[in-house]
């Protein structure tokens, strides 16, 4: 399992990394992170995933980016790295996913969020829909 801790300066090349070998995830320049709230999971020495979010409202919360290595998904990295965002937050959360991201919606369904809308061209490279999101964190 990974431990979850606050990403910092430091951890941006390796976050960078993960973003280039995760297309289905948006794509930004990673020293925007420093900005929010941003959290790595580590295995051993090494980040595996990444997730980024912000307070919008005291009650609303929007997650920026998640992504982790194709090769410790679907092992719970996601998830704790959602729990750690979310932990004592209470309110709606909201994203926007990829609509071709399958994997991604499944994911989120299964962790209670509900569709809203569909935004046209939303996504650049390549360009694409997105699909708005919304969960309550009671």
């Amino acid at each position: 399992m990974a431990a979850i801790r606050c990403g910092g300066a430091g951890d941006l090349d390796d976050v960078a990394a993960i973003q280039r070998r995760s297309p289905e995830a948006a794509t930004w320049n990673v020293t925007d992170y420093l900005s929010h709230e941003f959290l790595v999971a580590v295995a051993g020495k090494q980040i595996v995933g990444f997730l980024v979010w912000r307070l919008v409202a005291a009650d609303e919360g929007e997650i920026l980016n998640l992504a982790v290595v194709p090769e410790w998904r679907r092992k719970g990295v996601a998830r704790e790295l959602l729990n750690g965002a979310l932990a004592g937050f209470r309110g709606d959360v909201f994203l926007e996913v990829r609509e071709s991201n399958w994997n991604a919606r499944r994911f989120y369904d299964l962790l209670g969020f509900q569709q809203l809308s569909r935004r046209e061209k939303y996504y650049e490279e390549p360009p694409e829909a997105a699909i708005v999101l919304k969960f309550h964190s009671c």
